[in-house]
């Protein structure tokens, strides 16, 4: 059984992800309220991993999930990238003509605009998470609201789905990233079948320094797939560099770590594992 932190309740899209990744194992759902609570999960016991969201194609970056991770001390192991579908649920006894107010995360709330500027009667509330907003309507019998979230939450919590794939863009995917403690993730990977790499470091503030690193990348052959600047707090105008690399050769990969570290400070790879 895997034993995974998650933010959220059942239903809420790292649920769904935390069952995409492990499709054939039995799952144990830890479900924590913040972000910053998943760490604290793992840390409590090394056995659990963790399903952080990192990146989302309308949204963005989550940058602050970036600063946890480094942090955390933990591990990436894996990456899992499911398409991100909403509908809209309430009460089987209500029904369109009932519905006066509608419940979501404001990231969920904000994919949605399209279809909630054509229902202008009702109320839009921001929660913290998609899948609460189903729970809560369940739990408290709330005639009148709806909760927009994942299709599957509704039979967890006996709502009625009245309107599938409301989000106004269908390709909308969010990118989770898999997460464990150090001395456990080699028993989850083989590293010489890694194909991706997350890896932050801080470069001197000299002109040229990031173009002279990614230089060296290009000459071993590895592609650099994202790159994510964040400021470093306390020290004026200079950054943390968050890159994604991918790779056919470890061992060349290696190679290119080793020489990009006389340019750089900081150097922490984050996590090495098999892209999808």
């Amino acid at each position: 059984m895997k034993k995974i932190a998650i933010q959220g309740l059942r239903g809420s899209f790292h649920d769904i992800a935390a069952h995409q990744y492990f499709p054939d194992d039995e799952v144990e759902l830890i479900c924590c309220d913040t972000f910053e609570e998943i760490f604290r999960q793992m840390r409590d016991d090394y056995s659990r991993l963790g399903l952080m969201a990192i990146e989302n194609t309308i949204a963005g970056s989550l940058l602050h999930n970036y600063d946890l991770l480094r942090e955390s001390g933990m591990t990436i192991i894996g990456e899992h990238k499911l398409h991100i579908e909403h509908s809209i649920m309430c009460l089987p006894e209500d029904d369109w003509d009932t519905i006066c107010e509608v419940n979501s995360h404001p990231v969920a709330l904000m994919q949605c605009r399209n279809f909630l500027r054509k229902h202008p009667e009702m109320k839009v509330v921001e929660v913290g998470d998609t899948a609460g907003a189903a729970e809560e309507i369940s739990r408290k019998r709330l005639r009148g609201h709806a909760a927009i979230c994942h299709a599957d939450a509704a039979p967890l919590y006996g709502l009625k789905v009245l309107e599938q794939g409301i989000e106004d863009n269908k390709h909308n995917f969010t990118r989770f990233l898999m997460m464990s403690d150090p001395w456990s993730a080699d028993k989850l990977r083989d590293l010489h079948r890694t194909t991706k790499s997350s890896v932050v470091f801080a470069l001197p503030h000299e002109e040229g320094s990031l173009s002279q690193v990614l230089s060296i990348f290009s000459f071993y052959k590895i592609n650099l797939t994202k790159i994510q600047s964040l400021p470093i707090i306390g020290r004026e105008w200079e950054y943390l560099f968050y890159i994604d690399l991918s790779y056919d050769d470890y061992t060349r990969y290696r190679q290119s770590i080793d020489a990009v570290r006389p340019l750089i400070r900081e150097l922490k790879i984050l996590g090495e594992y098999a892209g999808k």
